[in-house]
């Protein structure tokens, strides 16, 4: 599934050369990788992007400023499914009925790239692989296409329901939390649980996809539909196939038109499919990843033993 090839990267002046520090303290997006491992380890398969024109011709177009009027779904149920092109394609025709595409300056697909936060102990991963129900992310995720920058809170209640937060984040600053920011964390935290977060975070897995946003007609539901989707560790690196989907559902039920649309198309939601958590498996931070399987199945990215160097924080 894995080979080898020599490359390199370039990170953002500001980021290279920077070592993991605790929260409080800025930290930096890149975890040091010894010299020996210099090299990028990649999915053969599933080398190369595509662009996937049939999957927003069909659609009338939607502003942001209307996408956010009508669905900005910051409390809201989620369903994931992984779908392959062939379904993808069946799925689009139907979906085009009910939704439109959100556009900006004539673009209909966005690069996304993702650099999560999580603690010496991984914890929000292991609570996420123990299915605990209250749980919480944080990542620092840049807009590439519009040049924004957002640090963004991901919150779990008792009841299922996610409650995402977000904030302006300095673009420069891309990857790394400061002093303001770990308080924003903490009382964000603290306001919703009721209770301290003590973790000290550091930067873990990057990611980077493409992505589409339909939103409802008649608003009130929003789906996003990821592809060409990366992990990143460093300079190790693993690509999902470009022919396969991640398509998130966002409603107030969990149970909204897209999801209706997927499951007469035989499709059913897969759990435990958090892209941090795929990541953190596929790259094999972590050696604990049992109740992923049937989502790293899916995506093909299920890790072999010794496949990749460990990873290695200054």
């Amino acid at each position: 599934m894995f080979a080898a090839t020599s490359t390199s990267t370039a990170y953002p002046a500001a980021c290279r050369g920077l070592t993991g520090q605790m929260l409080g303290n800025p930290v930096s997006r890149t975890p040091a990788v010894p010299a020996l491992h210099q090299t990028v380890y990649r999915n053969t398969q599933a080398v190369g992007q595509h662009d996937h024109p049939w999957l927003v011709q069909p659609f009338a177009s939607i502003s942001l400023k209307k996408r956010n009027a009508n669905a900005s779904m910051m409390v809201r149920r989620d369903n994931k499914y992984v779908v392959h092109s062939h379904k993808m394609q069946q799925a689009v025709l139907a979906f085009a009925k009910h939704f439109d595409v959100l556009e900006i300056d004539g673009q209909r697909h966005f690069t996304y790239e993702t650099f999560y936060f999580d603690d010496a102990e991984y914890s929000s991963y292991h609570d996420h692989q123990r299915g605990r129900r209250k749980r919480f992310k944080a990542r620092i995720r840049k807009y590439t296409d519009a040049q924004l920058c957002f640090l963004e809170l991901k919150f779990k209640d008792k009841r299922g329901v996610t409650v995402k937060k977000r904030q302006p984040h300095p673009i420069e600053r891309y990857g790394a939390l400061d002093a303001d920011q770990t308080e924003y964390i903490r009382s964000t935290y603290r306001d919703l649980y009721k209770g301290e977060f003590d973790g000290e975070l550091r930067p873990t897995v990057e990611t980077h996809t493409q992505r589409t946003t339909l939103v409802a007609k008649d608003g009130g539901e929003r789906m996003t539909i990821d592809f060409n989707l990366e992990f990143i560790n460093g300079q190790l690196r693993f690509n999902v196939d470009p022919g396969l989907f991640i398509v998130e559902t966002k409603s107030a039920n969990a149970n909204g038109i897209a999801d209706k649309i997927l499951r007469s198309l035989h499709l059913h939601p897969t759990k435990r499919c958090s892209k941090y958590c795929m990541a953190m498996a596929a790259l094999q931070v972590v050696d604990k990843h049992n109740n992923f399987l049937p989502a790293l199945r899916k995506l093909d990215a299920v890790p072999e033993a010794g496949a990749l160097p460990a990873p290695s924080f200054a």
